[in-house]
C-alpha cells in the first residue's frame, strides 16, 4: 500500500488500519511526521509535495522494483472563496493540488501499477455538480469536479493494464481541514473507504462512492 497525504486526519488513519491488519504501508508527508513515525509497519517518508512533480518523481524512483497493490491519493487542500472573495489565487492552488497534483502523482507512480493494482483518490461529493445545493466554495467544488473528472478517464485508460481506480467521498469527516466540524470521525470514514477499495473490481472501477457504499451523482 502506498499511501500519498498521510500525516494526519483521513490519511494516517488509513495508515493505522491498514498496518494493523497486516498490510506494508508507505505513508507519504511533505514535511516529517512524528504520528506517522510512530505507526509500526508504515514506512514514513516524507518530502513528498503533490504539486512538486520531482518529489514525486524521486519517490516513483525509489519505488520502482516494488508493486504497489493500492495507490492511495489522499492530498488535499480546502480553502473557502466566495463569490464576494473572489481570490484566484486561492482557487488555482486547489486546482494544483486537488486536481493536477493528484492526476500527476498517479501518472508518476504508473510503473509501480501493476494488473490486479487499485487506485484510489480521496474527493469530495462537494464536487458533485447534481448535488449541489448550498453554491459557494468555487476552488474546491471546481478542483474537486475536475478530480472526478480526471479519475473517470483515469479509469478507462488504466483499464487496459488491469489497473482498477475508486473515486471516493470519505463523508463528513472531523479533521483539521473541517476545523473538526462533521458527522464521523476519520477512523469511521478510514474503515469504510478500506471496505469500498477491498471490493473495487475492473468492473466497478470508475464510479463515484461514499464511504459508506453509497452511489453518488456527478
Amino acid at each position: 500500500m502506498l499511501i500519498v497525504g498521510a500525516n494526519r486526519g483521513i490519511g494516517l488513519a488509513l495508515c493505522e488500519q491498514l498496518s494493523l491488519r497486516g498490510d506494508r504501508v508507505v505513508a507519504t508527508s511533505r514535511a516529517p511526521s512524528q504520528a506517522l513515525g510512530s505507526i509500526d509497519g508504515v514506512d514514513a517518508r516524507s518530502g513528498v509535495d503533490v504539486t512538486d512533480r520531482a518529489s514525486v518523481e524521486a519517490l516513483a524512483a525509489d519505488l520502482a522494483e516494488q508493486s504497489v497493490d493500492v495507490l492511495w491519493v489522499v492530498a488535499g487542500v480546502l480553502k473557502g472563496v466566495s463569490l464576494d472573495n473572489l481570490d484566484y489565487d486561492v482557487i488555482r492552488e486547489q486546482f494544483e493540488v486537488n486536481a493536477l497534483g493528484v492526476l500527476g502523482t498517479v501518472a508518476s507512480l504508473l510503473p509501480c501499477l501493476r494488473s490486479g493494482s487499485k487506485v484510489a483518490l480521496l474527493t469530495s461529493r462537494m464536487g458533485s455538480i447534481a448535488d449541489n445545493t448550498s453554491g459557494g466554495s468555487y476552488g474546491y467544488r471546481m478542483s474537486k469536479a475536475a478530480l472526478n473528472m480526471a479519475g473517470r478517464s483515469l479509469s478507462i485508460d488504466l483499464a487496459p493494464r488491469g489497473v482498477a481506480v475508486s473515486i471516493l467521498h470519505p463523508g463528513w469527516v472531523k479533521t483539521d481541514m473541517t476545523r473538526n466540524q462533521g458527522l464521523i470521525d476519520a477512523q469511521t470514514s478510514a474503515a469504510g473507504l478500506i471496505d469500498r477499495v477491498d471490493e473495487l473490481t475492473l468492473e466497478t472501477s470508475g464510479q463515484f462512492v461514499h464511504q459508506s457504499g453509497e452511489a453518488l451523482p456527478w
